[in-house]
């Protein structure tokens, strides 16, 4: 016997007014404030804030033996990636594809 799996299930909880299923389902957009926010624990920064006061140490190595920096993404790769030389320099496989 075939099965038709696009046509609409029919059981005996279809006869439910949708009120008495919205009784049923918590309200997902009630006020309810999750205190235990694991991807953010400590505090919630919001857009635009400032941020003067804090010092940010970055080591900044110079360019490697073994890199280049591609000129149409500008961004550094591996000698293993050059795909070829252009007249302003070298242009990884990503950006030639």
């Amino acid at each position: 016997m075939a099965t038709d799996y696009d046509a609409p299930r029919k059981t005996e909880d279809d006869s439910e007014s949708i009120e008495a299923l919205k009784e049923r389902v918590p309200d997902k957009l009630s006020g309810s404030v999750d205190v235990e926010d694991s991807d953010n624990p400590t505090s919630f920064d919001l857009p635009g804030a400032d941020l003067s006061d804090l010092e940010l140490d970055v080591v900044v190595l110079p360019p490697q033996e073994d890199e280049f920096t591609c000129v149409s993404c500008f961004l550094v790769k591996h000698r293993s990636q050059v795909d070829h030389e252009d007249s302003i320099g070298f242009v990884c496989k990503d950006c030639a594809a």
